[in-house]
């Protein structure tokens, strides 16, 4: 290979070790997974929000953000159950610029992959700890989950991952929810293709052991939108859309039936403020018809402390450094009235 070795990083359980999950935390994601699992299955009649940052960057702004949420949460108990997302892995369309915090801790420091793997699970324990809300993160590598799998409660694979036969086998072998995107060319098929696959067992290789996965039947689609061939933004939240989700779901053999809709990229075209009439279509459409109700379990919304973006040497504190994100006064507003129209 053309490429220098430069050290070999701990194992996860090694850095599990290091940062052990304590008996309370434990018990704290157990519920959670269950309330989450539950959701999903269409037995508790309440919202996911999987909510939060374009990608995690700053940890004390971080847990700021998600405090807030903590706050909220115990208010809308009964109508919605909030999932932040803490996004440590930054896919990048050219792989050039701010990868994530696992490459780099701080947003304008060198990449440091060791210092990058404990703080991804620092900042994920500190959520559980100091807010007792487990998160989101996206499985942008496969072979890293391991090093948060103890933590987690929902894993999305995203656009450009959707098709690679190892994020759809690792999927098959995880026990939390995994949302899977529709791909960025908006072939539906593609993302049924691959919750099939994640819902189903699997023998395969995962970080040098031969395993077998038991299949994932919380496997489940995230409509995000599409880019055409002309490089423009196509919408795939509307009423129609999701009529015609429904029925392409129910010819497939899968348990579970959910969609979660991403109110953002694609879908608004990253025009952030859109995200909340965008919601709140998504909302109506599910009060028109019982069949979407059913099938459309949540939303994904990306939020931040501040409104919209910025590079990263301007150290705006809570204000995105990759994608436009909605602000906090807007969110906590658009979360409130979310909880109404469940």
């Amino acid at each position: 290979m053309n490429c220098d070795f430069k050290r070999k990083l701990p194992v996860p359980m090694e850095i599990k070790d290091m940062y052990p999950l304590t008996h309370e935390m434990g018990k704290v994601r157990e519920k959670r997974n269950i309330e989450i699992k539950k959701i999903l299955s269409g037995e508790l009649n309440k919202l996911l929000l999987i909510i939060g940052p374009c990608s995690a960057d700053n940890e004390d702004s971080i847990l700021d953000y998600v405090s807030r949420l903590r706050t909220v949460q115990d208010k809308i108990n009964d109508k919605i159950c909030i999932i932040p997302r803490i996004y440590t892995n930054k896919p990048r369309t050219t792989c050039d610029g701010y990868k994530g915090m696992l490459h780099h801790p701080d947003p304008m420091s060198e990449s440091d992959m060791l210092k990058g793997v404990t703080q991804i699970r620092k900042i994920h324990m500190r959520a559980i700890q100091e807010t007792g809300l487990t998160c989101a993160d996206e499985m942008l590598y496969p072979e890293n989950y391991r090093y948060l799998s103890d933590l987690l409660s929902y894993v999305a694979v995203g656009a450009r991952s959707v098709e690679n036969q190892q994020h759809r086998l690792t999927a098959s072998a995880l026990d939390i929810p995994v949302g899977m995107k529709n791909p960025t060319s908006g072939d539906l098929s593609i993302m049924y293709n691959s919750i099939t696959a994640a819902q189903n067992p699997h023998t395969f290789i995962y970080r040098g052991w031969e395993v077998d996965s038991k299949g994932n039947p919380f496997a489940h689609a995230i409509l995000r939108g599409s880019t055409n061939s002309k490089g423009k933004a196509e919408s795939n939240y509307h009423y129609e859309t999701l009529v015609h989700v429904h029925e392409e779901y129910m010819k497939l053999p899968l348990v579970n039936p959910a969609v979660i809709i991403d109110t953002n990229h694609a879908n608004s075209n990253k025009k952030f403020m859109e995200q909340i009439r965008i919601s709140k279509d998504v909302m109506h459409s599910r009060r028109q018809n019982r069949d979407v109700e059913q099938l459309v379990k949540g939303l994904m919304i990306e939020s931040y402390i501040e409104d919209g973006c910025q590079k990263p040497e301007e150290n705006v504190y809570g204000k995105s450094i990759t994608d436009p994100c909605l602000g906090w006064e807007k969110t906590e507003k658009l979360i409130y009235e979310l909880a109404d129209l469940v």
